[in-house]
């Protein structure tokens, strides 16, 4: 087992390939210690190149209203009446602190995303 830190795109790809044929390993052999060592490396470089952010908190919100299968009917209540939910999902207006913790309760979605500052369509 030679492990080492991943510096280039090339020891990523190694990495991912010596990973995929320890994966199943037991935990107390030396290929299972191997596999959770190149697990760490992989994400640490991963961490470092391919960081992915959050989407803004409109778009998270309707992915996840995709994911639940939900129409914009189904926030009416969770961010006031329809002219509202209309309003926020058409980035006229806000989201408020309650609106952002009714959101977060309701689709399960985590505050630190619906809190983020978005852009607001003027007109």
């Amino acid at each position: 087992m030679n492990i080492k830190m991943i510096k280039t795109e090339n020891e990523y790809h190694e990495a991912l390939n010596r990973l995929n044929e320890v994966f199943d390993a037991q935990p107390e052999t030396s290929e299972g210690e191997e596999a959770e060592l190149l697990a760490l490396l992989i994400e640490n470089y991963e961490e470092a190149f391919y960081k992915i952010n959050a989407p803004d908190p409109i778009v998270a919100v309707k992915i996840r209203m995709e994911e639940m299968a939900l129409k914009q009917k189904d926030l009416i209540g969770v961010l006031g009446s329809k002219g509202i939910v209309s309003e926020v999902l058409n980035r006229k207006r806000k989201l408020t602190v309650k609106m952002i913790r009714n959101l977060s309760e309701k689709l399960k979605i985590d505050p630190g995303i619906l809190v983020r500052d978005y852009q607001i369509n003027q007109g």
